[in-house]
């Protein structure tokens, strides 16, 4: 294939910064034109560069879907928890609200032990509640 013959006018800073790149890549100012004005014209590059982005963004939209929906089992969970525990739980006398501190405090550390052990080995409570919803009575892996 033979090339075709183009003139152009450029502004003198962009001649030097074309020759200054020419010579630094060894190459041609007639190849380093070529090159540049053949990725302008080029529509595959922002093809590319929209289905690059779509699909980062569809990406990120599943994981925003999935935090809302940890969120969402969160935000039910403790409200369960807090309405369960408020209608169960009768007041304590004065002289028994030391040992029941001390109990509960007790309780709180081997919580916190229990769930530094889940956390250390990957476990979720989410993921547990998701093979639940849609396997009743298969255990979670």
């Amino acid at each position: 294939m033979q090339k075709a013959r183009l003139s152009v006018y450029l502004e003198p800073d962009t001649l030097k910064a074309l020759e200054a790149f020419a010579e630094r890549r060894g190459k041609s100012k007639s190849l380093v034109a070529e090159a540049a004005i053949a990725s302008f014209v080029s529509p595959d590059a922002a093809e590319r560069q929209e289905a690059a982005i779509t699909r980062r963004l569809d990406q990120q939209n599943r994981a925003a879907e999935r935090l809302e929906r940890n969120l969402g089992i969160s935000i039910e969970m403790m409200a369960l928890f807090v309405r369960f525990w408020l209608t169960s739980t009768p007041a304590l006398p004065e002289a028994a609200q030391a040992a029941a501190q001390a109990k509960g405090k007790e309780r709180f550390e081997g919580f916190v032990a229990a769930l530094g052990r889940r956390l250390a080995r990957g476990a979720s409570f989410t993921r547990e509640v998701s093979v639940e919803v849609e396997h009743p009575g298969r255990p979670a892996e």
